[in-house]
């Protein structure tokens, strides 16, 4: 799933490649992609890019006085064309969502791989019109965002501090997979009680939120858009990498199963060595 270091480099390239061109068409292919008809997308027809923003995981594509808000969720990406191609594009089974397509004849098309279609685009006239955008947290890398702020949110929180991180309301931007990264650069169990957080704890977990989120931000500037999946995969240290050895103290890397995901850690890192138990499978053996 693409996350903030991922958006916001696709919001950077964007920025560059649209801002000032002017919009031909807004063609959506998959039924389930536009969440709006009001504005319709050929309000956009013949508008100028003006800016591209973005918000927590969603794109900005502010034309025309309107706003084009792309959230790719857990499978949907963007893949830049230089030269589009010339006929309409056809609906079917394929992955393709939707075009943006340019006067100049280049733009984008969005892509969404497997059969549970989340990607979502909402054309308005302001981005808190979409409810998901209404509702997100403070970004963790804006300036206010300081090792007090952060711990002003944890005021109060009763659950895991992997589901508070991955919550947009009360952080914008934060997925699975870095939530992951920045648990095991704190060196803090995923399972954690936010309630029991040290003083120390949380300005460990503030310099590794903002350390880590930099630092895929930085690794991904300047990129192009078809290249910023490997780079996430390639920079990630324990998410996704079950099996293999810690960067940081070797021991072997453990996962824990949900029903639509995982999470992955280092127990020498994170929990004192002591494996977490695998709730699913502790289900299967029962």
């Amino acid at each position: 799933m693409p996350e903030l270091p991922e958006v916001e480099a696709l919001r950077e390239f964007l920025d560059v490649h649209l801002t000032g061109k002017e919009i031909a068409r807004v063609l959506p292919v998959a039924v389930s992609v536009l969440k709006t008809y009001d504005p319709p997308l050929t309000a956009l027809d013949g508008a100028a890019v003006t800016a591209v923003d973005r918000h927590g995981k969603f794109l900005d594509i502010g034309a025309g006085g309107l706003h084009l808000l792309i959230h790719l969720a857990r499978a949907g990406w963007l893949q830049w064309r230089d030269v589009l191609p010339s006929g309409p594009p056809r609906s079917g089974k394929g992955p393709l969502a939707l075009r943006v397509a340019l006067s100049g004849g280049d733009g984008f098309d969005l892509t969404e791989a497997g059969t549970t279609k989340r990607l979502a685009v909402h054309l308005v006239h302001d981005p808190a019109d979409v409810e998901g955008v209404a509702r997100l947290g403070p970004d963790p890398l804006a300036g206010a965002f300081t090792r007090e702020a952060f711990a002003a949110l944890l005021a109060g929180e009763r659950r895991q501090i992997k589901g508070a991180l991955r919550d947009q309301r009360l952080i914008a931007g934060i997925g699975n997979a870095y939530s992951d990264e920045i648990l095991h650069a704190a060196r803090m169990s995923p399972y954690k009680p936010v309630q029991n957080l040290t003083d120390e704890e949380i300005t460990a977990l503030y310099e590794a939120l903002r350390t880590t989120l930099g630092g895929a931000v930085a690794r991904a500037h300047g990129m192009e858009a078809g290249k910023l999946k490997a780079e996430k995969k390639s920079g990630l240290r324990v998410h996704g990498r079950t099996g293999e050895p810690c960067p940081v103290c070797g021991d072997t890397i453990r996962e824990v199963s949900f029903s639509d995901s995982s999470l992955q850690y280092c127990p020498t890192c994170q929990t004192g060595g002591k494996p977490l138990a695998d709730r699913r499978l502790s289900r299967l053996l029962k």
